[in-house]
């Protein structure tokens, strides 16, 4: 029996379109060098991406889609770059602009934008799990972690090169010491969450060696190397002892808070601190005389928490420990040491008159302190020597096996080991060889895994589906050429990011129309996922473009850049039992962008986290858009929602005046991009004049045209 041929033909593109031919240690091996196919309709090319996507399409009996409209590209190319809608203006200017590079002239202003790095740093934190807070049930705030977050903008502002990003946040201690954005960058390996009164310190330490050891591995590498904590992984060549090796870069680590501040500021501030010891040593000694009994009685409840093994280390000198013993002997310190610090706030009867009175002279000496020095959580190593790494017996932190030494997965090849790197005498030197290893030219993993995220932020979907991995359970890429084009072209280029998102957003594939035409129902029942992509795919907004293009629209938002994270209105039914949420009190700083918005682990903001914002708990690879109840109805009751649709209102009316026509063409050209056709502009018009008749109130009938146009499938989504 014959099959049809279109059955033929979905046989033949599924088995392209998954790279079924490719084996599943593909992405271990060394990048190709793919020269651009030759296409039959070279009519259709700008760049070479629209070649090898084009090749595919023809052997697939397939073509591009039409060109988007210059209102739906203007959209997308805003949203995708910047994550933000244009105005009217800004999309009247691109309408009307004939010349043959108005696309390429519009990308370049987009790149240069500040606003470019603000979009683009929103993604990347997702794989930094970045959160301003532990974690667990105690929440506490981490007060500097949005420095991090700033200087992840910074660096996607500047285009710094990728290879120095990487290695910045790895190791940047190490390779560029005394750099401050270098010290802040190692934010990264500090954002795991964190228990910090856990009893069980050895447990809670190999928690934290995973979490780094899985991040880097799932972030930079794309492998899911934590399947091998327990035993060799199941799928892909990477034995237990290789995870254990990879973890031997990390075990030294050491989280500390640092001054970011300029030398001069640092030494002033020290000279007037050593002043004012000086000064109040009288007054301080007396005071802590006064303290001890309820501090040590303070302490001695806490310290009885611990096993005697651990209490032990209490008695030992900083400087006498050995290097586990500094990791653990810290998390004593921070729960035994820190519970006497405030003793003098609960004491009682005369011994509180006393120490009243006392804190009372101190105040005379306000004058001499030194202004708070801005710091950061970083994270470095305990010393020059790190604490031995075992292999664990099934994960278990209880059963060490083998000693094993640092070392690279055994599978990944073509990249050359690298020695241990000794620039700077207090730590060990491994991060930065394990650096300098991953950004190694020809390493085969490093340059594909972040061409497929980048990929990815634009069609919605990589060339590899599965952006965090790259082994034998992810996806085979849909265009394996393609990505090593991009790969190699990407490092030639000085691995510059804005370079690939020109490359990409400038390219006939990314400039296709989202609308399936009836010409197109042929390539909809062959290749019904869009995985050869005859068509750009339609993308809901994250919650964070949401938000923002909400306040956009509405005349709200706060271009405001940088600086300590912003604390949005809570709905009153969660506000009651929010912990640790302190409303910023001026409605400009809630009004700010959503990348500045605070993350917290046990708290997400609501809208933010109803539009699948992840938790932070973990690093995220790729948001899922789910479809929900719950979403809709915030939407269209939610107070905070109502408040923008009545500012929006109010923005439209002070431009188109009261006239219907012109509110409803005002409302809807900058909120969608494009005016209503001739039936739309008739319902709205009859929808105000209804809505009119009822509230009498011509402001109220523009609030709720314009909250319905905020609800509009067009708003919420990308063509």
């Amino acid at each position: 029996m014959r099959m049809p041929l279109v059955m033929v033909l979905m046989v033949s593109v599924i088995a392209v379109a998954t790279g079924g031919e490719l084996p599943a240690d593909w992405a271990f091996k060394p990048r190709t060098t793919p020269t651009p196919p030759a296409v039959r309709d070279a009519t259709l090319i700008r760049n070479p991406i629209d070649r090898f996507i084009l090749s595919k399409l023809e052997t697939n009996r397939l073509s591009f889609a039409a060109p988007a409209s210059r209102t739906m590209l203007i959209r997308r190319l805003y949203f995708d770059l910047i994550g933000l809608p244009p105005t009217p203006a800004q999309i009247d200017a691109f309408a009307n602009n004939s010349s043959p590079k108005a696309v390429e002239q519009l990308v370049e202003s987009l790149l240069k934008s500040p606003q470019f790095g603000e979009r683009q740093a929103t993604l990347w934190l997702d794989l930094a799990r970045y959160a301003e807070s532990d974690g667990f049930k105690a929440d506490d705030t981490r007060t500097n972690a949005w420095r991090y977050r700033d200087y992840v903008i910074e660096s996607f502002n500047r285009d710094k090169p990728y290879d120095r990003f990487v290695e910045e946040q790895i190791a940047g201690d190490e390779l560029f010491p005394g750099d401050r954005d270098a010290a802040i960058a190692t934010g990264f390996l500090r954002h795991w969450p964190d228990e910090y009164n856990a009893v069980n310190l050895e447990q809670r330490r190999q928690e934290i060696l995973n979490d780094i050891t899985d991040t880097n591995a799932l972030a930079f590498l794309g492998l899911t190397a934590g399947c091998a904590k327990c035993h060799d992984h199941k799928f892909d060549p990477i034995p237990q002892v290789d995870y254990y090796r990879l973890q031997a870069f990390f075990a030294a680590y050491w989280p500390i808070d640092v001054p970011v501040g300029t030398d001069a500021e640092i030494a002033a501030a020290k000279r007037k601190h050593d002043d004012w010891l000086k000064q109040t040593a009288e007054l301080r000694s007396k005071i802590n005389d006064l303290e001890k009994p309820a501090r040590e009685s303070a302490q001695r409840k806490q310290r009885s928490r611990f096993d005697e093994e651990y209490a032990a280390l209490l008695d030992i000198r900083f400087e006498q420990r050995s290097p586990i013993q500094k990791q653990i002997g810290a998390m004593i310190d921070k729960q035994v040491i820190a519970s006497g610090k405030d003793v003098g706030k609960s004491m009682k009867g005369a011994a509180k008159d006393q120490w009243t009175a006392m804190m009372k002279q101190m105040e005379q000496y306000d004058r001499l302190k030194p202004p708070t020095l801005p710091s950061m959580a970083i994270c470095t190593d305990v010393g020059p020597e790190a604490p031995k790494t075992h292999l664990l017996k099934r994960g278990n932190w209880r059963s060490p096996g083998d000693e094993v030494a640092p070392g690279f997965p055994t599978a990944v090849m073509g990249a050359k080991p690298q020695s241990v790197i000794k620039e700077n005498s207090n730590t060990t030197g491994r991060r930065a060889a394990l650096a300098k290893w991953l950004t190694q030219p020809d390493h085969p993993l490093t340059a594909r895994v972040v061409v497929n995220r980048v990929w990815q932020s634009h069609f919605g979907k990589g060339i590899v589906g599965t952006s965090s991995d790259f082994g034998a359970q992810g996806d085979r890429p849909t265009h394996p050429e393609l990505l090593d084009w991009l790969a190699n072209e990407f490092v030639r280029s000085g691995w510059s990011l804005k370079w690939l998102h020109r490359t990409i957003v400038t390219s006939a594939t990314y400039q296709q129309s989202s609308l399936i035409s009836d010409s197109k129902e042929s390539a909809q029942s062959i290749d019904s996922e869009n995985r050869l992509l005859w068509r750009m795919n339609r993308r809901r907004l994250e919650g964070e473009s949401l938000r923002d293009a909400m306040l956009s629209v509405s005349g709200q938002l706060n271009p405001k850049a940088g600086g300590p994270s912003i604390y949005p209105d809570l709905p009153d039914e969660i506000k009651k039992s929010a912990k640790n949420w302190p409303t910023s009190a001026k409605a400009e700083d809630r009004n700010r962008r959503s990348v500045y918005v605070a993350v917290r682990r046990n708290l997400r903001y609501p809208l933010l986290a109803l539009f699948d914002a992840p938790d932070a708990n973990e690093t995220c690879a790729r948001r899922f858009a789910t479809t929900t109840a719950p979403q809709a109805l915030m939407l269209l009751n939610d107070d905070l929602i109502v408040g923008i649709a009545r500012q929006f209102a109010d923005h439209v009316s002070s431009i188109a005046g009261k006239e219907p026509a012109a509110v409803v063409r005002t409302a809807f050209k900058m909120a969608v991009g494009r005016e209503p056709n001739s039936e739309e502009r008739t319902a709205m018009l009859q929808f105000l004049e209804r809505r009119l008749q009822t509230s009498g109130e011509t402001t109220d009938a523009v609030t709720d045209f314009c909250h319905a146009i905020l609800n509009l499938n067009e708003f919420l989504f990308v063509d």
